[in-house]
């Protein structure tokens, strides 16, 4: 690990995860007195509650980083982001496409509701795993037979849900890589499919059943296309630390939720569709460095995670400096080896959140798409 990496986890690890336990404590403790009388209370304090401890991943990204999105989208898809239910559903380029979903999702002012179809294990990650459970992620276990009674389940739970949401969803089961690229062409080859460039082939069970169950009450897709530019590197959490910027180029295309067909088997078509047309847009986005015939916007970044990441800064310090002085922890060698093992393992859990993101150690999706349902990667 490089030494300006390191010399980064240690402390924003520190912060991160001991914020997060109090998140997690405040969740609990809302979970256990307001929920079982009234769930939708307990929701609109969690999406408050809940960001607190999000936005200061966004503030790495925003802040720390420097990492640029370039948006590309008409006005009028702007304009309805942060006001109505959206499933949102994206090529997974980098290791980050989940953590720049909730960049958008802070300027849509819906960060604390912003929900997303995840593989079972994610819920086991310390923090940041336990305030998504708390706040209603669907967790599944990469097996129809299990999952769709509960991905239904789940998707029906949204029904009633208070404030705006997003539900995230990576429809191509796992994130991208080159090895997964050439098992996709294999597979579209020998089958008779469209060979893919730049994505992988949809997985379109959990697609179908999140049009299925929520075409009700949730108006809009919105379809994004992530593209990185010849020159920035991919971005990935590793880079975050390190505060090493990188650009990425998002266009995103509003689809309303009545104009899609009613049959499953259209809509699983349209899904496919969908994809040809990405890939086809990726090709011209490689040639043109950009999205084509496209309105850019810049995002750009908002006080409010500075603000929040400082407040929790002051805190952390202050109450430290506080312990330490009660404690007298650090007046003896016993005490100095017990808090240095306590930021050993603080860094260790971070670096295991970080080895999670990456996508060598994704796991492998299945390449047919008839296959299990698509869970999001982190």
């Amino acid at each position: 690990m490089a030494i300006p990496a390191a010399v980064v986890i240690v402390p924003f690890s520190v912060l991160f995860f001991v914020s997060g336990l109090i998140i997690n404590l405040i969740q609990a403790m809302f979970f256990m007195i307001v929920r079982p009388f009234s769930k939708n209370g307990y929701r609109k304090i969690n999406r408050i509650v809940v960001e607190l401890l999000w936005i200061e991943l966004v503030w790495m990204v925003d802040w720390w980083a420097g990492v640029k999105v370039q948006v590309y989208a008409d006005s009028e898809t702007l304009e309805m982001m942060g006001k109505e239910h959206a499933l949102c559903i994206a090529n997974h380029k980098s290791d980050i496409d989940w953590l720049i979903g909730w960049v958008f999702a802070q300027r849509a002012e819906c960060l604390g509701s912003s929900l997303a179809i995840m593989k079972k294990s994610s819920k086991l990650l310390p923090v940041i795993g336990w305030s998504m459970w708390f706040s209603e992620y669907l967790f599944l276990e990469r097996s129809w037979a299990k999952d769709e009674s509960t991905l239904k389940l789940g998707l029906q739970q949204l029904k009633d849900y208070p404030r705006t949401f997003w539900l995230a969803l990576f429809v191509e089961g796992t994130r991208f890589t080159q090895a997964k690229l050439l098992a996709a062409q294999e597979y579209a080859a020998s089958n008779g499919l469209p060979i893919p460039r730049n994505v992988l082939i949809p997985r379109t069970k959990g697609f179908v059943t999140s049009v299925s169950q929520m075409r009700s009450f949730v108006p809009a897709i919105y379809d994004m296309t992530v593209a990185i530019p010849k020159s920035s590197t991919p971005p990935t959490m590793l880079r975050l630390f390190k505060g090493q910027p990188s650009v990425l180029h998002v266009k995103i295309k509003r689809h309303l939720m009545k104009d899609l067909p009613e049959t499953d088997e259209a809509v699983a078509q349209w899904c496919k569709d969908l994809f040809v047309a990405k890939d086809d847009l990726l090709d011209k986005h490689k040639e043109e460095d950009t999205f084509p015939d496209s309105e850019i916007h810049d995002i750009g970044r908002p006080l409010k995670s500075l603000v929040v990441l400082i407040s929790w800064a002051c805190l952390l310090v202050f109450g430290t400096y506080k312990f330490f002085q009660w404690s007298n922890l650090l007046s003896s060698w016993k005490g100095v080896t017990i808090t240095a093992i306590c930021l050993a393992v603080i860094t260790v859990l971070m670096q295991i959140l970080i080895q999670f993101s990456q996508s060598e150690r994704s796991t492998p999706a299945k390449v047919a798409p008839s296959a299990n349902v698509h869970n999001k990667q982190q």
